[in-house]
């Protein structure tokens, strides 16, 4: 019985460990945004501090989740999924300069984000920032849906 009892509490260390910003609050999930005129408009002003800003928006049948983050003088974007590990649809999270993939476990330093893509990369999103705002079109989401499906 203490086996087991010591297995539980190894895994309930390890979920924390790899969720701390869930766990600990930091982290209550995507914010949910929605389309007007085919795009969807974000303030620069609300996700320029450094930190991943995670994003959630409902079409093509499924939740498209993504995310933006400021690095260096660029705002990135990438969908909160990439080509190898997409079908356990645990996204990303941050530590300090680096996106970490929840399934695998691998860093992606904030200056690759957007810029790299294929193998457990965060999948690059298109998007431009246009009068203040970071500009995304749904069907540039959409070419992601396969990822959330």
């Amino acid at each position: 019985m203490k086996t087991a009892s010591a297995v539980i509490v190894a895994l309930l260390l390890s979920l924390a460990a790899t969720h701390s910003f869930a766990l600990m609050g930091f982290f209550s999930g995507p914010k949910t945004v929605e389309a007007q005129g085919g795009e969807i408009r974000i303030p620069v002003s609300e996700v320029s501090d450094g930190k991943a800003h995670h994003f959630s928006f409902s079409g093509e049948g499924a939740e498209l989740k993504f995310f933006l983050l400021q690095s260096g003088d660029r705002l990135r974007a990438a969908f909160d999924a990439c080509d190898v590990c997409y079908h356990a649809k645990k996204g990303y999270s941050q530590d300090k300069e680096f996106m970490i993939c929840n399934n695998c476990g691998m860093r992606f330093h904030s200056s690759r984000i957007g810029d790299v893509k294929g193998g457990c990369n965060p999948a690059p999103l298109t998007h431009r920032v246009e009068g203040g705002s970071v500009v995304i079109a749904v069907a540039d989401l959409a070419e992601g849906t396969g990822f959330f499906k």
